[in-house]
């Protein structure tokens, strides 16, 4: 794994990260929903179960198709995770009936459309980090402030390229350029979705060598604008747009290189066509830079030296990132 470039370029911290059922924990922050319709909404707490593991567990046990169960995201196996799945109303009684030693259903309402991935606001966690010195805790309640203020790089975590990382990479360099057939579609969408991350994570890299305390901005850079999340460039860097982005209305973007995607120009694009590649047929996209954390708190208990870090993303951010942030180190190699 590339080595992350952060904003702040502070001394690693050291400090012990586990990603279990109890030091990490996810709860999604939904779209809000209409409260009639003709599906149901359920809220589910699970533990040790990824979101398609919910998704084989719930239509074994209530005898529906895999594909008539809808979600907003996709969840890490190792954690407690709480999120929203969506059935046809017709199967309310099942659900009723349904149980599962892992799976919890909180609470239910209806909606008029069937869930889909993205349907959320973001998500909030509460991660333990383990043997943190008293000193440190200071230094870790600073960084997080400068963080939510001047931006989280926008790395894919560990997590988007598998536990055989570097060999699902090749997998998809052999899919996409040579004679490697993959029969099941999900497998193969989901190793160049992979393929694409590790071109933005590197351009991302790249793009904060040179940059101290703030992102720099370059001649071509494509923008999106929060409100109505349209992207352009501007035809100059004028006071104009750099103070948008310093009141966040915009933000950079990077590319996953595929097909229609919205390429840079001039100076951000010499940096980009590095990390391109017009061979790839899956659609293509950008995606943010930079991301603002909210609702950060510390908490520290001297007795057992653990340190608890509550804080929200937008949805498609890693946590495990704004861990590795404060580290100022890879959690996995």
């Amino acid at each position: 794994m590339i080595k992350r470039e952060f904003l702040q370029k502070h001394k690693p911290i050291n400090f012990k990260f586990y990603q279990n059922v109890d030091d990490f924990i996810v709860e999604e922050l939904p779209l809000k929903f209409a409260g009639r319709g003709n599906f149901i909404i359920a809220k589910i707490k699970k533990r040790q179960l990824g979101t398609w593991d919910l998704i084989e567990s719930l239509g074994r046990g209530l005898q529906i198709y895999e594909n008539e169960i809808g979600y907003a995201g996709l969840k890490d196996k190792n954690a407690t995770t709480t999120q929203y799945i969506s059935i046809p109303k017709k199967y309310s009684k099942d659900l009723k009936n349904f149980r599962h030693n892992k799976i919890e259903i909180l609470e239910t309402t209806l909606h008029g459309s069937k869930l889909n991935i993205g349907d959320l606001k973001g998500n909030s966690f509460e991660i333990n980090l383990h043997e943190v010195k008293i000193e440190d805790v200071g230094k870790i309640e600073k960084l997080l402030k400068q963080i939510s203020e001047i931006g989280m790089p926008n790395y894919f975590g560990f997590q988007r390229f598998g536990f055989e990382g570097a060999a699902n990479l090749e997998k998809a360099r052999k899919y996409i350029y040579e004679d490697l057939i993959i029969k099941d579609r999900k497998i193969s969408k989901m190793l160049v979705s992979a393929y694409q991350s590790d071109f933005f994570n590197k351009w991302l890299v790249e793009r904060l060598k040179d940059s101290s305390e703030s992102f720099k901005v370059l001649r071509g850079d494509v923008f999106k604008e929060y409100s109505t999340e349209k992207l352009f460039t501007p035809k100059n860097l004028n006071e104009i747009i750099l103070n948008d982005f310093e009141n966040k209305k915009i933000i950079p973007t990077g590319l996953l290189p595929g097909r229609q995607a919205f390429r840079s120009m001039h100076d951000a694009r010499i940096i980009e066509e590095k990390y391109d590649d017009t061979y790839i047929q899956e659609k293509g996209y950008r995606r943010d830079a930079l991301v603002y954390p909210k609702d950060i708190s510390v908490n520290y208990n001297k007795q057992t030296s653990k340190c608890k870090v509550k804080f929200s993303l937008p949805k498609g951010s890693y946590a495990t990132v704004l861990i590795e942030n404060i580290a100022n180190r890879n959690l996995k190699s």
